[in-house]
Order: structure tokens, then sequence, then C-alpha cells
């Protein structure tokens, strides 16, 4: 698979915070924190990816669906998570994975002294900061493109900040928004429920049931969509 350089993230700036990339095989997180721990978030990627990998050896499908699969008590936290975010967005389990990451690496980095973090992994984002974030929509040719901005609370996090497009990347995605974003508590659910989302959108006039449908889940807190010139908002979601 070839690599497409995320140059978004050249507009991600906090002088504040100390800023890193961390890339283990296909996983590539940009990271800001207090503190610089590039070691500490590799030893974490590694285990995280051996926690999804070493089940997908003995339960293969749990890579390949595209439906919820069974729940798993014997499973690992992070595997556990995913397809309970599955069974809520009604997807694979894979589509939570990134936003899974991105949490579970978030959450190690707080315990060791951080009081702000945020982890983006591939447009899906863990916030944990003191102070207000806002965060830039990329949303690939859309005129609206980087001119939306989502305003982010502290009272808020931490949070999940997910997006999927039809349009950008190589992510399965089986509509055809430029950008479906979603908030929640959950990343992993917020991941699963953006990539539900995203595949109900074909054209605009897709939006508004979309929208609809994606706050039917109660674990979703709000959401964006960007097709072509339009724009659909929805949900406990403020715009900068």
């Amino acid at each position: 698979m070839k690599y497409q350089e995320r140059t978004y993230r050249n507009k991600i700036c906090n002088k504040e915070l100390q800023a890193f990339h961390v890339s283990v095989r296909e996983t590539d997180l940009f990271i800001l924190a207090d503190h610089l721990l590039s070691d500490l978030v590799s030893q974490s990627v590694y285990k995280y990816r051996e926690y999804i990998e070493s089940y997908i050896k003995y339960h293969p499908h749990f890579l390949t669906s595209l439906v919820p699969l069974e729940q798993d008590n014997f499973a690992p936290d992070i595997v556990r998570d995913m397809l309970k975010a599955a069974e809520i967005a009604k997807v694979g389990p894979m589509a939570a994975v990134a936003g899974a990451i991105a949490e579970y690496v978030g959450q190690d980095i707080l315990l060791h002294g951080c009081r702000n973090v945020v982890v983006e992994n591939g447009g899906d984002i863990f916030l944990k900061t003191e102070q207000e974030v806002t965060v830039g929509v990329y949303a690939g040719e859309s005129p609206l493109s980087y001119k939306v901005r989502i305003l982010i609370k502290p009272e808020q996090m931490p949070l999940g900040v997910c997006t999927s497009s039809g349009t950008v990347g190589h992510s399965l995605s089986l509509g055809r928004a430029d950008a479906v974003c979603v908030l929640s508590h959950s990343v992993s659910v917020a991941d699963a429920a953006a990539t539900a989302i995203g595949n109900l959108v074909r054209n605009k006039n897709d939006i508004k049931k979309a929208l609809a449908w994606g706050l039917d889940i109660k674990e979703v807190s709000g959401i964006l969509i960007i097709s072509g010139d339009q724009l659909g908002v929805q949900g406990n979601i403020e715009l900068a």
C-alpha cells in the first residue's frame, strides 16, 4: 500500500506542547503532549498492536468482517472495546481500530505525568487538554475543506473526534462523503460511527438522513458532514 503523506498535520500548531511522531508499521501517530515521550508511545503502540494482531491470528474474521461480531469477554480490553463499538455502529470491528489505538495510547500518556494530550491517528483523534481546542476538518476537494473548525471545550474531554471520508485516503467507505466527523467520549465508537454514517452518504441529499441515523446512537454527541459544497451539523457540536 502506497503511503499517503498527511499534509494536514502541517497545519497543527500548539507552541506550549511537545509535538512528535511515532510510526509502527501501519500505525502512524502525531502527538501533542506536555512531555516528549516517544519511547513510551512506541512501546504502547507495539503493545496494543500485539493484542490486536494476536487476536486476529486466532479469530481471522475480526480482520475481515464488515458486520459486528459476537462479544468476547476473554479478549484484551482494546479488542473488546472494538467489538462493542462495532456492535453499536453496526459495522465490522476493524472500523474502530484507529480510534481505539489513539485512545489507549492517549490514556497511557496521561498515566505518565501529562495533563494535556492530543493523539491523532489518520484523522481519528483522542483529546484531553486543559484549554479549548479547535479541530479543523479536512474534506479533500470540497470547497469547505479546512474552512470548518470544531470548538472543543475542556469540560467535553476526554473526547474522541473521528473523521471518515469516501473521497480521501485508503480506508474503506461505502459512501461518497468528503468528510463525516463524529464526537463521542469513546474514540472507538466515534471511529466506528463515522464509518457507518459515511456509508449512508452517497451525495449531498443524504446528509439529513445520515445525521438523524447517527444521532440515534446514544454514545454519539455530535456529527458534522461535508459533501461537496454542502454542510450538515447536528448534536452537541460547536463550530469555531
